[in-house]
């Protein structure tokens, strides 16, 4: 049928009312915006009416919502709410000066959260350990009877005490091991590390991209909880299929040995005012992965995720990603090509950067 139109009517002629056709449609559309963008109720009804284009977003708000709330405890490895307070409770310590009574609002939910973590098989020993070094801490230093019920709850756990000898709670900023590198060896390894889309036909061991993900999860987030995943996809069939996924990824999707998709967890969080931050978090922990992966011999080029509903649903399926979870980029990594191009791309200077605030 499009055979015959196109031999009927003439390709140009398509092509010219096609791009009438998304002229008008780009001239209606900015019609709407400038009406609705007047209010923000007015702005709300634009997206309930016009454009569908955060309803994936809103949906997976609601569904993160309900897993925080309904977490299936037995399945467990890690508690988002386990780490916020205890987060919490560290810069209760550090605070300078720091209060003689603080946390009172969720000291109980958290022993409670911790008494109920101790229970769970293959939780991890990691967080069990610093939850009950800053618990214990922080019963040491808060003496007062509002404490005293989750005091002794606390009191009567079978309390994790890997490494004994060695705390995981705060310390002073003076015992922190100095890395020895300066200013001018950093900005070589940040000038090292370009968009790198050629790679040589080998594969990436397993070990290199556990040591930079070690790396990367030392990158800061909100509340200690670490709300990210790295989905890692070797095989080479299935990296041609999540890279389509990507708008750009065209032209180098089958170069491709070695493909992480970078995903957030909206169910670390129970207000929908903080969905913004998988976005942060994993951007923070995806450049220091980069960067690890230079000082370990490798290249990498991140790729943008658009957010496209079509795409979306695509990649879902390939990665059975739940509906709480969303994708925030993609990170391709090899051996570089030596002979493979890289782009300019100049930087803007600081000069340009920097607005100062008067």
């Amino acid at each position: 049928m499009k055979r015959y139109i196109r031999s009927l009517v003439g390709q140009d002629k398509i092509n010219k009312f096609l791009a009438a056709l998304r002229y008008a449609r780009l001239r209606i559309d900015l019609s709407l915006i400038r009406l609705c963008s007047l209010t923000r109720f007015s702005a709300g009804l634009y997206y309930l009416f016009f454009n569908h284009g955060f309803k994936r977003e809103q949906q997976s708000v609601l569904c993160a919502r309900l897993a925080y709330h309904k977490e299936d405890a037995a399945s467990l490895q890690t508690s988002a709410l386990l780490r916020r307070n205890t987060h919490r409770l560290e810069k209760g310590l550090i605070m300078r000066p720091r209060k003689s009574i603080f946390a009172e609002s969720y000291i109980r939910e958290t022993v409670e959260c911790y008494a109920q973590s101790i229970k769970i098989p293959g939780f991890s020993i990691e967080e069990l350990k610093w939850a009950g070094d800053v618990l214990r801490e922080y019963f040491q230093v808060v003496d007062d009877p509002s404490v005293d019920e989750p005091r002794t709850l606390f009191m009567r756990l079978d309390v994790v005490s890997k490494e004994p000898s060695i705390l995981y709670s705060p310390y002073e900023r003076e015992r922190v091991a100095q890395s020895g590198i300066n200013y001018d060896n950093l900005l070589v390894l940040f000038k090292q590390r370009r968009s790198v889309r050629w790679y040589e036909d080998k594969p990436v061991e397993i070990n290199l991209i556990k040591q930079a993900v070690t790396a990367a999860s030392y990158a800061p987030s909100a509340c200690n909880r670490q709300s990210f995943y790295f989905y890692l996809v070797i095989e080479k069939d299935k990296i041609k299929a999540v890279a389509d996924c990507a708008m750009g990824t065209v032209g180098f999707a089958d170069n491709i040995p070695c493909l992480i998709v970078v995903v957030g967890d909206l169910s670390a969080y129970p207000e929908d005012r903080d969905r913004h931050i998988i976005y942060i978090d994993s951007a923070l922990a995806s450049m220091q992965l980069m960067l690890s992966f230079e000082a370990l011999g490798l290249s990498s080029c991140p790729i943008n995720w658009p957010d496209i509903e079509s795409r979306e649903a695509r990649l879902q399926r390939l990665l059975a990603l739940p509906d709480s979870c969303r994708p925030t980029m993609m990170i391709s990594v090899g051996y570089a090509l030596g002979k493979g191009g890289i782009p300019y791309s100049q930087k803007k200077n600081a000069d340009t950067l920097i607005k100062v605030v008067e």
